[in-house]
């Protein structure tokens, strides 16, 4: 028989961190989990289950008209209560769950969860390709589930591929904005940028604690560790997910054909302030 719940022990907080692929999501995660009171980790399948039971709980299963709106809220914010409440870390005040996906359900999060924030991590779109391409040929003997196994393909189409408005780098990209543009951002929605968590980690952190309300935790950005080999391996993609031990930028040159660098250059939709017309901090 399970252990009643401690009614003297506050409800655990969840927040959210979404937006782009290799724009700093698992540096943010693995930086967040060194404070006790935290729990965070790479892409959880939570986002892709809760998919699952609102399908389920449509008109595409015949007896869904017996579902009412109120118990597929209960089911969905139970969901997500329960996923956490035997993991790892079960016993941390905070979570943190990881998914491209919470972007384009910020009116989902803010129904089931209304304090809760979410992080979109971005950078320069042209820099996404060029680390994702990294990691392509850095496997030549490989191929990779992102590419659906083909192993017939160039930069050329691989970009293609990412971009897609169903790819990996395309959707994630639209759901950033979508969440940016849309009208649960404010309050909710904070862009860090991979430029600003690398270059000066304390400064973009202690924005982050700012953003959700908790106190400063000193965190040892010298010494970061978290990798996720079983699940880069699976996909085909060795590194995608580990992290190196201390936050520092990295200056390289790009390996990415000149044309393709320079066509996802001004794609930075969050620098221009113009377009910030819900005032979402950007760090």
């Amino acid at each position: 028989m399970p252990a009643a719940p401690d009614a003297t022990k506050p409800p655990r907080k969840f927040h959210f961190i979404s937006g782009l692929p290799r724009s700093g999501s698992t540096l943010l995660a693995a930086i967040l989990n060194q404070n006790p009171r935290f729990r965070a980790g790479m892409t959880s399948p939570l986002a892709d289950i809760m998919g699952v039971v609102i399908a389920e709980a449509s008109s595409k299963n015949d007896f869904s008209f017996d579902v009412s709106d109120e118990q597929r809220v209960a089911m969905l914010r139970g969901l997500v209560e329960n996923f956490y409440a035997g993991h790892a870390g079960g016993d941390a005040g905070i979570v943190f769950d990881t998914s491209r996906l919470w972007c384009s359900r910020m009116q989902l999060l803010d129904m089931l969860f209304p304090e809760a924030k979410v992080i979109a991590c971005v950078r320069q779109l042209s820099w996404v390709l060029d680390s994702m391409e990294r990691l392509v040929r850095r496997q030549p003997v490989g191929v990779s589930k992102v590419f659906r196994f083909d192993t017939n393909t160039t930069v050329y189409s691989r970009v293609e591929a990412l971009t897609d408005p169903r790819g990996m780098v395309g959707f994630a990209f639209q759901a950033t904005k979508d969440a940016f543009y849309g009208q649960y951002a404010p309050g909710h929605l904070l862009v860090l940028t991979y430029e600003s968590l690398v270059r000066n980690p304390s400064a973009a952190m202690r924005a982050v604690y700012q953003f959700i309300g908790e106190p400063w935790f000193e965190h040892d950005f010298e010494h970061i560790a978290y990798t996720a080999d079983e699940f880069d391996a699976r996909v085909g993609m060795p590194g995608l997910h580990t992290v190196r031990p201390k936050v520092e930028p990295i200056e390289r040159t790009s390996i990415l054909p000149r044309e393709i660098f320079g066509r996802f250059m001004n794609e930075s939709f969050w620098m221009d302030p113009k377009n910030n017309v819900s005032q979402v901090p950007i760090v």
